[in-house]
């Protein structure tokens, strides 16, 4: 993938998983520049990247031992590091944490709400997620995030009418994605389940 910065090779990798710690400082660090490539490409900003770089360079050094194939390491970081950032999505669309986390607090009925809330919140961050890294940038910036347009604009070194282009066309990404399964039924989906978390229906 990188001829200047090689990923370890199975070697030096099989070595750490026995134990060997400079071998697993070295899996470590030749590791470092293919993940936080990763993570530039996957998540939201880079503050979100860096995160999700060094939650996957932690997880690599704690559990390499859980690897089955040595072969396998580069394909086993993007899926930790493409993880990280649609946790961190998730975090940002509105009523995730608090709808799934007290089911308790009212019937049966309440229970199922906050199953449908966390399954459509979760279907929300990964077509957000699925979104080219230029638009899920401005989307979660302006939609999930609610910052003002100007600050937006300023931050991705865009002029205001550039940002609500890209911003419109995130938008109109993220609804078609989401489309096919609101049209799975002739019945208009229950208020709670479309528009309630929805990130594409804020205004401009």
């Amino acid at each position: 993938m990188n001829r200047r910065f090689p990923w370890p090779d199975e070697r030096l990798i099989k070595a750490a998983q026995d134990g060997d710690l400079t071998s697993l400082t070295t899996v470590v660090m030749a590791s470092q520049p293919h993940v936080r490539k990763f993570a530039r490409s996957l998540c939201a900003s880079p503050q979100d990247a860096e995160d999700a770089a060094q939650e996957a360079l932690i997880v690599l050094y704690r559990k390499i031992g859980t690897l089955r194939a040595t072969g396998a390491l580069a394909s086993w970081m993007f899926r930790i590091v493409r993880n990280e950032c649609l946790r961190q999505v998730r975090l940002l669309v509105p009523g995730s944490g608090e709808a799934a986390a007290a089911p308790q607090a009212g019937a049966e009925q309440s229970a199922e709400d906050a199953v449908l809330r966390r399954l459509e919140v979760e279907r929300i961050a990964t077509a957000v997620g699925a979104l080219p890294r230029d638009q899920r940038q401005v989307l979660i910036m302006r939609d999930v995030q609610g910052l003002p347009g100007g600050v937006v604009a300023r931050s991705l070194g865009l002029s205001n009418a550039a940002m609500k282009s890209r911003l419109h066309r995130a938008r109109a990404a993220l609804r078609q994605s989401l489309a096919p399964q609101d049209r799975a039924s002739d019945r208009p989906a229950e208020p709670s389940a479309s528009g309630a978390a929805d990130p594409s229906a804020g205004g401009g």
